[in-house]
């Protein structure tokens, strides 16, 4: 049995790992942590796990921790976690990162868009943890850096027509929507009910420090250098992610080799659907699947996909990538 360990368990994507290892016959939620003022009896501070699971969320104690543990979700913010994965990593545990900080390959990109890097040699070593496209970088890594929300979906989307060279790879626009729980359990007063009810609106224009990481991850699958324009918005929803992604073809395209190399691509792996219409958020809802959909309109082809962030998103991904670690069937607690 897999002992897992989750710092900042309080959080959103803290209990969604919960949920999931709950189900999951291999592997079993070993130790608890949160700040100081967010510690207690985890049914008390998620009320929908009263007489599921009776442990205390306490503060952290590397000690205890290193011998309660095989693997550590660590689901604290950008620039926190690495101050922590260093030390996890020198007790021998294998470790599963939420935050940005060992994402991005470059650290000039990293520190323009968050602070100083202060763990370069860990980065250098994390693999990116999308298992449909890294899943061998996945396999024998010690520290996995869980992809953010908006790429996974994004990604997902034009991933088979940019490793096959059939797109422009300048020119890409990407358009997402998300829901409300993307701002995480502290978000900022545009995310709050009465400004969000019945409302929808872009942000981060042009600066989105998840362009970065998509464009990274496109360049990898393509083997040559790609650039993206990425715009998010907010909706008034709970969760899920819908991203619309406009591509410039190489050479026309029909509806049906769009789908046989979407099938192709996709044909092996569990948790990637490709759809014959467009995708709807409410539809992988709770799950870690991703729906896709690609098409044409006016000489352009566009790639739509569908995800839940806390999910395929975030702590989906997360138990899918240590399954992979723990040589494990990949599914496991996820389907």
């Amino acid at each position: 049995m897999i002992r897992v360990a989750i710092i900042g368990a309080s959080g959103y994507t803290g209990l969604e790992s919960i949920e999931i290892l709950l189900r999951h016959p291999e592997a079993q939620v070993s130790y608890l942590t949160a700040l100081p003022e967010e510690c207690g009896h985890v049914a008390d501070i998620f009320g929908s796990l009263r007489g599921r699971l009776d442990m205390h969320v306490e503060v952290l104690d590397m000690g205890k921790l290193a011998g309660k543990a095989d693997v550590v979700l660590c689901c604290l913010p950008h620039k926190v976690s690495m101050s922590y994965v260093p030390r996890l990593l020198d007790t021998g545990l294998k470790v599963i990162d939420f935050s940005a900080d060992y994402r991005l390959k470059d650290v000039i990109v990293y520190e323009n868009f968050y602070q100083e890097h202060t763990d370069k040699e860990n980065l250098t070593h994390a693999a990116f943890g999308l298992p449909e496209l890294f899943r061998k970088d996945i396999k024998n890594a010690r520290l996995v850096a869980n992809p953010g929300c908006y790429p996974t979906g994004a990604t997902l989307a034009i991933a088979p027509l940019l490793k096959n060279g059939l797109i422009e790879t300048s020119g890409i626009i990407v358009n997402s929507v998300t829901g409300v729980s993307g701002g995480g359990k502290n978000p900022s007063v545009i995310f709050h009910y009465p400004n969000m009810n019945e409302n929808f609106l872009p942000y981060a224009i042009g600066s989105h420090r998840h362009m970065p990481e998509m464009e990274q991850i496109a360049s990898a699958v393509a083997q040559t250098k790609v650039e993206l324009l990425f715009q998010p918005h907010v909706g008034p929803f709970n969760r899920g992610i819908l991203s619309t992604v406009y591509c410039d073809p190489k050479k026309d395209l029909s509806q049906d080799e769009l789908n046989e190399i979407y099938n192709t691509f996709y044909h092996s792996e569990p948790f990637v659907q490709v759809l014959d219409g467009p995708p709807a958020v409410k539809n992988v809802a709770k799950s870690n699947y991703c729906h896709v959909y690609p098409t044409t309109a006016k000489g352009k082809i566009i790639c739509f996909s569908a995800i839940d962030n806390l999910i395929k998103g975030a702590s989906g991904q997360a138990i899918q990538n240590m399954n992979i670690i723990f040589d494990l069937d990949e599914t496991l607690g996820l389907k």
